[in-house]
């Protein structure tokens, strides 16, 4: 059955994206992308070092995969267009990863400034990915903003706590008509497949894999697991009973 994820006008057959931060090196970089069979990667700009070439991880993305830059280090929406726009020009493409975070603490998305900073860069024709707390009246005020799908974090960035949101996931899933992508948190595989046999789109990791023993390993373990959790969702599970149901019949054999 054909299976493939739509943003932006763009056909995916991964449902895996994966970030760059937090790599002993860029050298690993291409064999984690290889193993995660990722096309969607996203890097912060800040990070990006156009005046070194041995430096710049953008020559460790293949050129076939879609560049995700995102606006880590935003404050504020004016913050979050600039880097969306200095991204732009030095050639990133028209794929954006909003980020607009000014708490320190527990590094938690401020959706207002959000969906402000998606209002504009969605006129400018980028296609725009927010990252956000999962709150139903902001994912519904970002998808009419124009946002091309939706990333509600599972746990607080870098955490690798998990669906620590779940019930909040559930209601975006079942609500929003664009994509969600559930990003921040996932630890682990378990967790990747969960959310997608919740239904999400797709998911998004970086610090479990990078941080990872065998980034590479994980890398593929994950690929694997979204793959599950996919097929798992579109099989619909069966229903889920309060009390014990048996699976075959309990009279007519010994006992009338």
């Amino acid at each position: 059955m054909e299976d493939k994820l739509i943003i932006g006008g763009q056909e995916l057959e991964s449902r895996l994206f994966i970030g760059t931060g937090k790599f002993s090196s860029h050298e690993i970089i291409p064999k984690v992308i290889a193993a995660s069979g990722s096309q969607v990667i996203t890097m912060a700009l800040r990070r990006v070092n156009f005046s070194n070439e041995q430096d710049n991880v953008l020559n460790y993305i293949d050129k076939k995969c879609i560049l995700l830059p995102n606006t880590s280090g935003a404050r504020n929406a004016e913050e979050a267009v600039r880097i969306a726009r200095i991204a732009r020009e030095a050639g990133c493409g028209h794929w954006v990863k909003i980020e607009v975070i000014s708490d320190n603490k527990y590094l938690l998305p401020d959706n207002y400034e959000t969906i402000r900073a998606t209002e504009i860069l969605a006129k400018e024709g980028f296609v725009v990915l927010p990252y956000m707390s999962p709150d139903l009246m902001a994912a519904k005020r970002l998808e009419e903003a124009g946002a091309a799908a939706v990333m509600p974090l599972g746990a607080p960035i870098g955490t690798n706590r998990g669906l620590m949101t779940r019930e909040l996931l559930r209601i975006l899933i079942a609500e929003i008509k664009v994509p969600i992508i559930v990003d921040a948190g996932i630890g682990r595989p378990s967790q990747a497949a969960e959310a997608m046999e919740m239904g999400a789109a797709a998911v998004l990791v970086n610090t479990a894999i990078a941080t990872a023993q065998d980034p590479v390993q994980t890398a593929r373990a994950f690929s694997l697991a979204v793959q599950a959790g996919r097929m798992a969702f579109l099989s619909g599970p069966g229903a889920v009973q309060e009390y014990a149901v048996a699976s075959s019949p309990l009279t007519g054999f010994l006992h009338k």
